[in-house]
């Protein structure tokens, strides 16, 4: 396949998931400057690769390639930088609510994030992937290559953890 060729169906394949890769490499990351690098690191990667890719599913196959590449650079790193968290991407649309129901949401938004952030990376990895990216057990597996069982088991231990330290924040 020629380049132009090549560049045009990697566009029309891929690119249309650059925003789930970059939600899960913010995640992973926990800093959005570092996301957008990885995710640009990651593209460029998936696009030297694209004439293995099957044509099967483009969405999983570039967020495996962004969870490697994220966990790579996070092994490197050697720490996990904090991230600030886009409150328009994550919350539904409300309709016009008072001041009091702004700040108690603000607050339990706030909770979550908190304790999304302190769930271990292959937990947060997961329930990211899952709740969302809205992807099924099994395209989860693929991407973080472990058998369905470890994923359904690291989003039922992600999920008890977030319920804990959700008790555990309005205590």
């Amino acid at each position: 396949m020629d380049s132009a060729t090549k560049r045009t169906r990697f566009e029309q394949t891929v690119m249309p998931h650059l925003n789930a890769a970059y939600n899960l490499a913010r995640w992973l990351t926990r800093n959005g400057d570092d996301a957008e690098d990885l995710v640009q690191e990651a593209c460029l990667r998936a696009f030297r690769s694209f004439e293995t890719f099957q044509g099967r599913d483009a969405r999983a196959w570039l967020l495996a390639i962004v969870r490697n590449t994220c966990l790579s650079w996070l092994r490197q790193k050697g720490s996990r930088p904090l991230a600030e968290f886009d409150e328009e991407m994550h919350s539904p649309a409300a309709q016009s609510p008072d001041s009091e129901t702004v700040l108690v949401n603000q607050a339990a938004l706030g909770s979550l994030h908190d304790c999304l952030e302190a769930l271990p990376v292959e937990f947060r990895e997961a329930i990211v992937l899952r709740e969302l990216e809205e992807l099924s057990y099994k395209e989860i597996s693929g991407i973080a290559g472990v058998p369905v069982g470890t994923v359904m088991s690291r989003i039922a231990r992600g999920r008890k953890r977030l319920l804990q330290c959700l008790e555990g924040a309005l205590r």
